[in-house]
């Protein structure tokens, strides 16, 4: 009684997000889809309708389909982690008579039969940001490598430390996610440091929340004041370890890098909060997958496998062996 309890909820949750942020683009101006002339209609469902990089896939889908004449239907969980709120959604646009489905999933297993209850119902679905797990679980991904994304501030943070040795603390985000666990594992491979490594002084998650971050990041220079270098699961984590490193006077000790690419990052950068970001694009996974949707509307192709939508390393203080563009490049490419 409690999960099916639990499931109405969300979807009554989902169903009045939908009526919120529901867009209507040129009706009768889409070719096959749906026949007699009706637009093609796309959902896309993000972990949440507030995190400035969901808000640019979503906004970045509705460009898409505007163009290409389609309706675009956009849902979102109602927080970061809800799963229940996506399978709803899912559930939700299937009964609309969505051609295809975009998703940003929180869980990377537990969306799995909701996605399949779609595929079954001849409806593609396309991972956007975070693959699922298994990654065929859906008809293809478009997304960062977040794998070498890691790579990158794994090689700049330890190029930038010179000659001296890591003392490193990890402000990782969500146990077990899969964007979390690439990054994480990027870096430390980019960094040339082992999981268990003594160099490793301290681990937080911290759902990469600034407010988070920064209690997590004062509670670990308690324990390891010598800190010198920061990993960071995302920006608003970074921002949050920078005010705990401030506030302890270790910002001239302490290298930071992060991944995300906004705005706000990349101003971040400028002002030497942070000392380098990877940028993602996410407005390409959003377009991108829109224009899939639209091509397996008009004519049955699939896409398929992994897309990698690309990546760059952000930075006013280059180093050698790291390819890497500057914050005025950065304020142009940035999101958000």
């Amino acid at each position: 009684m409690f999960k099916r309890s639990k499931r109405m909820v969300a979807l009554g949750a989902a169903v009045i997000a939908g009526s919120m942020i529901f867009t209507a683009c040129s009706g009768g101006s889409g070719s096959g889809g749906s026949g007699g002339g009706d637009a093609i209609k796309i959902g896309v469902v993000t972990k949440t309708d507030s995190n400035p990089f969901f808000v640019k896939i979503r906004e970045s889908a509705k460009a898409a389909a505007e163009s290409e004449g389609a309706e675009l239907i956009a849902l979102a969980g109602a927080f970061d982690g809800d799963n229940e709120g996506q399978v709803a959604a899912i559930e939700n646009l299937v009964g609309q008579g969505v051609k295809g489905i975009l998703i940003t999933p929180n869980s990377s297993s537990g969306i799995l039969n909701a996605i399949k209850q779609a595929r079954d119902a001849g409806v593609i679905v396309i991972a956007l940001d975070t693959a699922t797990d298994p990654e065929d679980a859906v008809d293809a991904t478009f997304a960062t490598d977040n794998k070498q994304a890691g790579v990158l501030q794994g090689k700049w943070v330890r190029a930038a430390l010179g000659d001296k040795t890591p003392q490193l603390a990890m402000l990782d985000g969500t146990p077990g996610g899969t964007v979390d666990t690439f990054r994480h594992d990027g870096f430390l491979e980019g960094a040339g440091i082992t999981e268990g490594s003594s160099e490793i002084v301290g681990q937080a998650d911290t759902n990469g929340d600034q407010t988070k971050a920064q209690t997590a990041m004062e509670n670990l220079l308690q324990r390891a004041p010598g800190i010198n270098a920061l990993y960071t699961i995302n920006e608003p984590a970074a921002a949050g370890g920078y005010e705990a490193i401030k506030s302890a006077g270790l910002t001239d000790q302490v290298t930071i890098g992060s991944i995300d690419g906004s705005c706000t990052g990349i101003e971040n950068v400028k002002k030497g909060i942070i000392g380098a970001t990877v940028l993602q694009f996410p407005a390409k996974m959003a377009e991108q997958g829109v224009q899939a949707v639209v091509q397996y509307a008009k004519d049955g192709t699939k896409p398929s496998g992994f897309n990698d939508t690309g990546s760059q390393l952000v930075t006013d203080k280059p180093v050698d062996g790291v390819e890497s563009k500057d914050t005025t490049w950065g304020a142009e490419n940035c999101w958000g």
